[in-house]
């Protein structure tokens, strides 16, 4: 069994784990409008698998408290997200200077609850990781989340705002290390881009590269300054399948393990490398793409599962489903339950789907060349970067909920002194939904104020000595060194 980064009291990989699920029942409702290849619904066909199949008793779930102006802040630039919040399909007529600026109206259309729709989803990314910088769990999964291309001032490839990047800095506040890694077949340029020039963040993306979206992420590509060789990037071809993947995968994610020992991992499981994806050329199982999920779980280190790409719908919530059985240490039938969406998956109506016949263009010769390159990156570097907290930011609270407040976001008041300039912690909330077996736990743990709608932010007047860039402030992300208007629009899917 390979090991790495520090053991959870959950002991070794054959024990299960604890796991909080972030899920928000409107989410399904979100529509980018006809002929769009990005549906919010994957995530409610998701959820009434995991129902279904009797998931959700094994798992705390949690309705995501939205992300405010404040929290998207912390790596979206004050002019953006105003927009964000701003724009309607009515208005966008009048701001066509501001939606080409933004890169917002094509493939990141204007539509009914966008602002809505981004609090959403990084409300629960976030709150994810105050969870596991708590110790409230082992994992957490938000599948709404893991939308990977947005950049600090503008939309890219579907995504609007980064929940990735949030929930980073959120777990830089506990662990000296994060390691982010990129399953999905887009490369994970907003998340290496905000990165690019630190030590403290790993960012190890597999993806298809050559003539295809967002056309980064070169093998050369591999960080700047303190953050060389911090930025990994594993360059793929058309028809990838189970066994070529983890020819690299395997190797590669043991010795990041090894080298840079993260005490956290956040992994986005971008469903659109599977085999039959509408967008994507890739060959693997749905099992195959399971495994990448079960090797960082077997690291025994807290792990945040994020959603990402995925547009044929049926799939992404057979592997999604089949990747939360994954997380909870539970083998799932492959004969589908009854359920709401179960016409969706005809004429089997199995979780499992077998791969196509495709060609498969990664030579031996080629996978060889690549996993023998990264590795020689990763000998170049250091082991384990030493980080000193001079001044070590306070942690996020998660105080005991007001149950007499009718209206949480009167706790919050917009005409308080909490502004962003004051360099305020990230402070998404997060409701709870609570069975009876969960209130049992919650009166051994009130010391970890377990019973919580939402979480307090403490002042930070400190910052993160081992970053390059303004030490990833509120406004000051750390960000690859290149011109922000450089960025260019999706020209391809």
């Amino acid at each position: 069994m390979d090991t790495g980064g520090n053991s959870l009291a959950s002991g070794p990989d054959g024990v299960k784990r604890k796991v909080c699920y972030f899920y928000d029942p409107e989410v399904g409702n979100y529509y980018y409008g006809q002929g769009h290849p990005m549906k919010p619904h994957r995530i409610r066909m998701t959820h009434a698998l995991l129902a279904h199949y009797g998931l959700l008793q094994n798992m705390q779930v949690h309705k995501p408290y939205p992300a405010r102006d404040r929290d998207l802040c912390r790596f979206h630039a004050d002019d953006y997200v105003h927009f964000l919040r701003n724009i309607t399909p009515e208005t966008q007529q009048d701001q066509l200077r501001q939606l080409k600026r933004f890169n917002v109206g094509e493939d990141c259309p204007v539509f009914d609850g966008l602002y809505s729709f981004c609090q959403t989803y990084a409300g629960g990314s976030v709150g994810g990781a105050v969870k596991l910088n708590h110790g409230l769990c082992d994992i957490a999964i938000n599948w709404a989340g893991g939308l990977h291309h947005a950049k600090k001032c503008e939309a890219s490839g579907f995504c609007y705002v980064n929940d990735i990047v949030l929930a980073i800095l959120e777990l830089l506040k506990q662990h000296e290390r994060v390691l982010y890694v990129d399953i999905d077949i887009h490369h994970g340029d907003g998340v290496e881009e905000a990165f690019y020039t630190t030590d403290r963040v790993m960012t190890v993306s597999f993806h298809k590269f050559g003539d295809y979206f967002p056309g980064t992420g070169d093998i050369d590509d591999i960080g700047y300054a303190k953050g060389k060789y911090y930025s990994l990037n594993v360059p793929l071809d058309d028809g990838i399948d189970d066994e070529s993947y983890h020819f690299l995968f395997k190797p590669i994610m043991g010795k990041v393990m090894e080298v840079f020992k993260p005490g956290a991992v956040v992994l986005q499981c971008g469903a659109d490398s599977l085999s039959g994806d509408r967008l994507g050329c890739f060959n693997l199982s749905i099992k195959g793409h399971a495994e990448c999920v079960k090797y960082m779980r077997s690291f025994n280190v807290p792990l945040l599962l994020l959603g990402g790409g995925g547009y044929t719908i049926r799939n992404v919530a057979r592997c999604w489903c089949y990747e939360t059985g994954v997380a909870l240490g539970v083998e799932v039938e492959d004969k589908m339950p009854q359920h709401e969406y179960y016409e969706y998956f005809g004429p089997d109506y199995t979780l499992h789907v077998a791969p196509s016949n495709m060609e498969n263009k990664n030579s031996r010769q080629s996978l060889d060349e690549i996993r023998a390159k990264l590795l020689d990156y990763l000998s170049k570097l250091q082991h384990a970067p030493s980080v000193q907290f001079h001044d070590k930011p306070p942690d996020t609270e998660l105080p005991e909920a007001d149950e007499d407040q009718d209206d949480p976001d009167e706790r919050w008041d917009d005409d308080s002194d909490m502004d962003i300039d004051d360099r305020k912690l990230l402070r998404c909330r997060v409701k709870r939904e609570v069975d009876n077996n969960e209130l049992k736990e919650q009166e051994n743990q009130k010391g970890n104020a377990e019973n919580t709608k939402g979480y307090d932010t403490a002042e930070d007047d400190t910052t993160f000595p081992g970053l390059d860039v303004g030490s990833l402030a509120i406004n000051e992300p750390s960000v690859k060194v290149e011109q922000e208007n450089t960025n260019k629009p999706a020209d391809q899917l």
